[in-house]
């Protein structure tokens, strides 16, 4: 299953992405793609320039690249503790159900839960 991963990223230490990778290595250890946005190329720059948060044009950059993975690959959105403060997340949820792919909480997944078979 090709799963997205949404939940906040700015304005929380480090991007939340530890708890991005987290999800994102236990998805694949059950067997599923994941399109992690923590893992982009251009998110690597938000470390060493913090005001690219509030770029409008690397926001519109990165959100075209996550939006377009949801309408071209995404079975299913994960969505990771937060996502209801997020306006992006709660974008890409909208985006998600007008399209008809299901959004599932993400918690700590049981390794029998969203196994590939």
């Amino acid at each position: 299953m090709n799963i997205y991963l949404a939940g906040p990223m700015r304005g929380i230490p480090e991007f939340n992405f530890p708890v991005f990778n987290k999800a994102a290595a236990r998805l694949r250890e059950l067997g599923h793609t994941v399109f992690n946005p923590a893992e982009k190329g251009d998110e690597a720059l938000l470390e060493t320039d913090p005001e690219l948060q509030d770029n409008l044009s690397f926001r519109r950059k990165v959100f075209k690249i996550d939006t377009a993975y949801i309408c071209d690959y995404a079975d299913a959105l994960m969505m990771l503790d937060g996502w209801k403060q997020s306006k992006g997340a709660l974008a890409e949820y909208a985006l998600a159900a007008a399209i008809g792919i299901p959004a599932y909480e993400y918690v700590d997944v049981p390794p029998h839960a969203w196994s590939v078979q």
